[in-house]
């Protein structure tokens, strides 16, 4: 299982250590000596639960000869081969993931032999009554035009423009997290959105303070992302505190559980949670999911983000929808905000826990199931042919050969075209303005040269018509002018050296940014010093004779870009007479398969003819079933009371 995706064959170092403690308890106790307890013991996909037989099952799994991973995996699963766009973007590669598992009511069954599954609805625990509920927030228009950019981004990368250590999938999906819940986490210096789900999280832990303060009822507040770094810098936490105690909430009825970095200290915190003098107590899954007991007075949690796993969500619901709460009631929100990433998350999130409820079920579990750990992209599946014939196979061989030549045909040819269409347009537009970019350079070099900035004095700088000659009030006006913007859209304010001076924000970098405009524009990257902006835009009218040399390597590149294309366009497919070779061979094999079906028939008598049935077609079985829609069970989450959906 070395080339199945989504699967490490490598052992981390304390799973190696619990597995060898494991074993060395087993054969003293006589498999007696170990004891698991978790609420989530499949917590992302199937393949944990052989993780879990191995630890507590090895002499079983030995018996049965399914010791090994593959063994295991034969059994109850299978993986499928797909054809997935490959990552650089330019052609396709074959995939194998697990897709499906089947035996489910054996492999339960022998999972059972060590395992007590217990679900709400076989223990009708006195826990209280949850009432879930998801608030959606609109987004500010910073975020639409933020999340366009991600877009925009992860076009880039999957066409391979944009190198993995400049910027990758998983950062636009962390970026997309962050945008989602506030855009100050890109930026600190955009403007606070009342509408955002944060300030709405706010408002609603405020009233349900406001409601609980007789019986001193407290509430929880879950957020992975933008945890306090005691760093100086923007996080929800520190904002969310600020927020609350401008509202009336005592400082000492707000705490962090990043603040309890101790035993001791966590179990005074939890101890003040539980007495009720700690009323809003925030943080992570990581720090505050499993172990902590404090819901005596809980009458709310609240989800600022979503975790990647349904036990992250299924750990923190379980802090409020437990034994010994004093509340018959009680409140969980999710806070999405519409138009970003969270509704994807979401999704996911529900997808996995529907796959988990169809196995950890106090009823008898589905035949087979869907593996959603990983989902491929594919338009194809790879058909199993189980006969003799050793003409199947090679055709078999010829067909994937001949599609991956096609492929790579068709790929050359549309290099070709795109090389064509460069000779044509591109080239030639490109040295145009190429051209016309150094003529605009150096006309701008001429125009800072006849506006020069002194070491001791300071030019000036106009902005909304007034003109500042020093340069600290210059770089405090500047500042301030960034924050009076209206939206993201470039807006003209002044005037500095002879150049135009306007400001924007920009979305995809999530700084201020000053544009000086000449012949040509410059930007300029902004930040909260005064006299620091100032530098930057001098320093950014200084280097023309760089950007000069710059541009003139850049027009001597395209020029010799330009000859290579033109070499490279005349060139014909290398593989063209395998390909021609392997496709005949294939029509051979596929006229010679045809009339093989068609005429060759075995030699029986009439009376064998009766009795012995033809043998049935594998491809037409395999069809029928493609066909047949899979029974689909409703979603039932293992650990609800009621057994219905959350």
């Amino acid at each position: 299982m070395r080339n199945v995706a989504g699967l490490s064959t490598s052992e981390a170092q304390k799973s190696s250590d619990m597995f060898g403690k494991c074993r060395y308890l087993d054969e003293i106790t006589g498999g007696r000596g170990v004891v698991f307890a978790t609420g989530t013991p499949v917590s992302n996909s199937m393949t944990e639960l052989y993780t879990v037989m191995r630890y507590l099952q090895y002499s079983t799994l030995q018996q049965k000869k399914l010791t090994h991973f593959d063994c295991w995996a034969s059994t109850f699963g299978e993986t499928t081969t797909a054809i997935e766009l490959a990552p650089e973007g330019t052609g396709y590669r074959a995939r194998t993931r697990f897709a499906k598992f089947f035996n489910l009511p054996e492999l339960m069954s022998m999972f059972k032999e060590v395992a007590d599954i217990k679900t709400s609805d076989q223990l009708h625990l006195p826990v209280p009554e949850a009432k879930f509920e998801t608030v959606v927030a609109k987004p500010s228009e910073i975020q639409k035009e933020m999340v366009q950019e991600l877009s925009k981004r992860a076009a880039d990368i999957h066409s391979g423009i944009v190198d993995a250590s400049v910027d990758n999938m998983l950062c636009v999906t962390n970026d997309g997290r962050k945008i989602g819940l506030d855009v100050r986490l890109m930026n600190p210096m955009l403007p606070d959105d009342p509408d955002s789900k944060l300030n709405v999280c706010v408002r609603n832990v405020l009233k349900i303070w406001e409601e609980g303060k007789d019986q001193k009822l407290t509430q929880l507040l879950f957020c992975d992302l933008s945890t306090p770094k005691n760093d100086g810098n923007f996080n929800v936490y520190d904002d969310i505190r600020k927020k609350l105690i401008a509202a009336g909430v005592p400082e000492s009825e707000i705490e962090f559980i990043h603040n309890a970095d101790t035993e001791a200290k966590k179990a005074a915190l939890f101890s003040k949670v539980r007495s009720g003098d700690v009323r809003v107590l925030l943080g992570s899954t990581a720090k505050m999911g499993a172990g902590t007991n404090v819901q005596q007075r809980l009458v709310a949690v609240h989800h600022l983000d979503v975790g990647w796993k349904p036990s992250d969500m299924t750990q923190r619901n379980g802090r409020i929808i437990r034994q010994g709460n004093m509340n018959k009631e009680v409140k969980v929100f999710n806070y999405v905000t519409e138009g970003t990433f969270d509704s994807y998350l979401f999704q996911t999130l529900e997808n996995k826990q529907r796959f988990i409820s169809q196995i950890m079920t106090s009823k008898s579990p589905v035949r087979s199931c869907d593996d959603v750990d990983e989902q491929a992209l594919s338009y194809a599946e790879i058909k199993a042919l189980c006969a003799g014939n050793p003409l199947i196979k090679e055709k078999m061989d010829l067909d994937v050969q001949v599609a991956k030549l096609k492929v790579l045909k068709a790929d050359h040819q549309s290099q070709k075209f795109r090389l064509q269409d460069k000779l044509l347009t591109k080239f030639p537009a490109d040295i145009q303005e190429t051209n016309a970019h150094i003529a605009g350079l150096k006309a701008d070099a001429q125009l800072a040269a006849a506006h020069p900035q002194g070491k001791e004095e300071f030019c000036g700088m106009t902005i909304r018509g007034v003109t500042y000659d020093e340069k600290k009030t210059a770089g405090e006006r500047l500042v301030l002018a960034c924050s009076e913007l209206p939206n993201a859209e470039e807006k003209v304010i002044g005037s500095y050296r002879g150049f135009e001076l306007s400001l924007r924000f920009d979305t995809f970098r999530t700084e201020y940014q000053a544009l000086l405009k000449g012949q040509r524009k410059y930007t300029v990257p902004l930040g909260t010093d005064p006299l620091g902006n100032i530098i930057r835009l001098d320093n950014s009218l200084n280097n023309f004779p760089e950007r000069i040399n710059a541009a003139e390597n850049e027009l001597d590149t395209l020029h010799q870009q330009q000859a290579a294309a033109q070499i490279e366009v005349e060139k014909p497919f290398p593989q063209e007479e395998e390909l021609a070779e392997k496709s005949a061979r294939l029509a051979e094999l596929n006229a010679q398969l045809d009339v093989d079906e068609k005429s060759h028939e075995p030699e029986q008598d009439e009376e064998e003819q009766e009795n012995v049935s033809r043998r049935p077609s594998v491809l037409a079985a395999l069809d029928e079933k493609k066909d047949e829609a899979e029974p689909v069970r409703p979603f039932k989450s293992y650990l609800d009371k009621d057994g219905d959906a959350r």
